[in-house]
């Protein structure tokens, strides 16, 4: 499930892929893979992340996401939708938002959705939790947008507290590069509730945050 090369090393284009309107010239490739022993499909196009193949943190956050059937899942920043259509596959009573920024992406992951039958999933337009004002999930996943600045993914970290239910998880994969000890000691220092690295791989940690159960709160 991992691929040869990982987009996070690839040169800049002149667009990123957290703009909501990508510059780069359409150039669409199919790819698959298996997860939970069921073949995938999906299409994938330029300007959008991981537009060569599913990179290695995004492939780590997959193999470690743990979600119950009833779970209600927010995938953050989906691109094309990798982690949604996994996410809706194992929550098959549940329920999966997939949001972006990037419109080119939110086209794609609507497709992908449609391409694996998933009927328990929609994708949203929009930057951070604006998508999701008001709503709380039992897992936030997400492989944060580590070139749009500290700023931007101190963000989504510290956002994701109030997005989530009592006893909810926040998952987010990184690597060495990207500052990943440094937000792992973040998290430690500014959550509410024990932070642990739940998979390492290729110099990349997926790390889990969890919200203290209602039991537990004041």
């Amino acid at each position: 499930m991992t691929p040869p090369r990982d987009e996070e090393d690839l040169p800049l284009a002149p667009d990123q892929y957290f703009s909501e309107r990508p510059r780069s010239p359409s150039r669409r490739a199919e790819l698959r893979f298996l997860y939970a022993g069921e073949l995938l499909a999906f299409a994938v196009d330029r300007g959008v992340f991981a537009s060569h193949g599913l990179d290695p943190g995004t492939a780590l956050l997959i193999e470690n996401l743990t979600v119950r059937a009833s779970d209600r899942v927010l995938d953050l920043g989906c691109g094309w939708g990798a982690v949604g259509v996994a996410a809706a596959r194992s929550a098959r009573d549940g329920h999966v938002v997939l949001t972006d920024v990037n419109r080119r992406a939110v086209r794609l992951a609507r497709q992908n959705l449609e391409r694996n039958r998933i009927s328990n999933a929609e994708v949203r337009l929009g930057p951070l939790y604006e998508p999701v004002a008001g709503e709380a999930f039992d897992v936030i996943a997400t492989n944060p947008p580590f070139r749009a600045g500290r700023p931007a993914v101190l963000a989504i970290l510290g956002g994701a507290q109030e997005h989530l239910a009592p006893g909810g998880r926040l998952l987010v994969v990184g690597k060495g590069t990207h500052g990943i000890r440094f937000y792992q000691s973040w998290l430690a220092e500014h959550w509410e509730g024990p932070v642990e690295v739940l998979g390492r791989a290729s110099g990349y940690r997926v790390l889990e945050a969890r919200r203290r159960p209602a039991s537990l709160q004041a």
